[in-house]
């Protein structure tokens, strides 16, 4: 079953928030087709690495789409769009402030010509405020709203720590948790309410807005106590022994998550951690370098069989490739559906957040659009 069979997507994005949440729409049975430069296209064409005459990343964020090349700033090109826009159900755009208004693509032109459109616009600060015209990228956003700054690797907070310089988070927090799925969720939310009163409507999506949604921990401590959480010493950055990262003899990582006591008590026992180390008497900074302390003189197979079968909540950290290789994940049909391009060469096709009742009706194989293939 796939749920938007019939509906249609005009999609001005670019890079990632805008394509991958065009992408789920599309792998939910949506024809999406993006609107891209003459000759260039989106930008996410060009990055490295390429797989065929394509970025991989441009492939496995615009599966199963297709492409219009128009240039919105020439007025003769934008007459093409009149039709589609009228046929239109959502309109996804990712421009400044501003710049759909002045090609006359704006919500306001566009909802005389399709009162039912639903149109959403994704930024980095929303289309109104002080900021709204400012660039940024994802570590600006993240950056600005306080969430960075609660776990940086810079070790402010005293704790032992793996690294001694400041880390760069391992994906892009504000382009997807505030960029493509809130679009989605409004999205979707938006042609519920169409069903109920015929029209559209606009959605201003700010990925810098969106971020204080993830910190509702940190906020709360804040609010109520007046003690913020400083970098790396709450009790999910870093702060608690129950929440860690641990070094094994040979390189290898051991993730922690021991927050509930039964998982607590049920880890110290497998560790033997000293009695008196359990019930917090101690400083958590000597509890959590006695812990690494311990973890460091095995290796990760000796933890990862020493917890085989017991409820502490701690494994070891896979690279990616691990992950993919996993049975559980195979299992799970996570990467069934697959990716080729004009070569003809396949590779697995990017899971999106679709639960096995709607993966299972993905087509196996779909290629992203050439430019202007449609």
């Amino acid at each position: 079953m796939q749920p938007l069979n019939g509906y249609k997507v005009l999609d001005f994005t670019t890079l990632l928030p805008g394509p991958l949440a065009s992408l789920v729409l599309a792998e939910s049975g949506a024809e999406v087709i993006k609107i891209e430069r003459p000759t260039t296209g989106d930008d996410m064409r060009h990055y490295p690495p390429m797989w065929g005459k394509s970025s991989v990343n441009f492939a496995m964020f615009n599966r199963g789409k297709k492409s219009l090349s128009i240039d919105i700033k020439d007025e003769k090109q934008r007459e093409k769009l009149i039709p589609l826009i009228e046929q239109s159900d959502i309109l996804i755009e990712q421009f400044r402030p501003g710049v759909m208004q002045r090609v006359g693509l704006d919500y306001e032109t566009l909802k005389s010509i399709n009162p039912k459109l639903i149109y959403c616009s994704i930024t980095g600060y929303g289309q109104t405020g002080p900021k709204s015209q400012q660039a940024g990228h994802d570590l600006n956003y993240i950056g600005d709203t306080g969430l960075l700054n609660n776990s940086t690797g810079m070790n402010t907070g005293g704790q032992p720590n793996i690294q001694n310089s400041a880390t760069l988070p391992p994906t892009l927090i504000a382009d997807i948790a505030g960029g493509t799925y809130p679009a989605l969720v409004n999205i979707l939310m938006a042609l519920i309410a169409r069903e109920k009163t015929g029209k559209g409507c606009y959605l201003d999506i700010a990925m810098s807005d969106n971020m204080f949604m993830l910190m509702g921990f940190a906020m709360g401590e804040g609010l109520a106590t007046n003690k913020w959480p400083k970098d790396g010493d709450a009790l999910l950055t870093g702060g608690s022994p129950r929440y860690q990262l641990c070094q094994t003899s040979d390189g290898k990582l051991l993730a922690i998550a021991a927050l509930e006591q039964k998982f607590w008590q049920n880890f110290c026992a497998l560790i033997d951690l000293p009695r008196d180390m359990i019930d917090h008497k101690f400083d958590p900074k000597q509890v959590i370098s006695k812990i690494q302390s311990i973890i460091i003189q095995q290796t990760a197979k000796h933890w990862e069989e020493l917890f085989k079968g017991h409820d502490c909540c701690c494994t070891i950290v896979n690279t990616l490739q691990e992950a993919m290789q996993e049975q559980h994940f195979q299992s799970r049909g996570l990467f069934q559906a697959s990716l080729t391009n004009e070569n003809g060469d396949y590779i697995p096709a990017l899971p999106t957040c679709l639960a096995p009742y709607f993966r299972d009706s993905l087509s196996p194989a779909k290629s992203a659009p050439l430019l202007n293939d449609n």
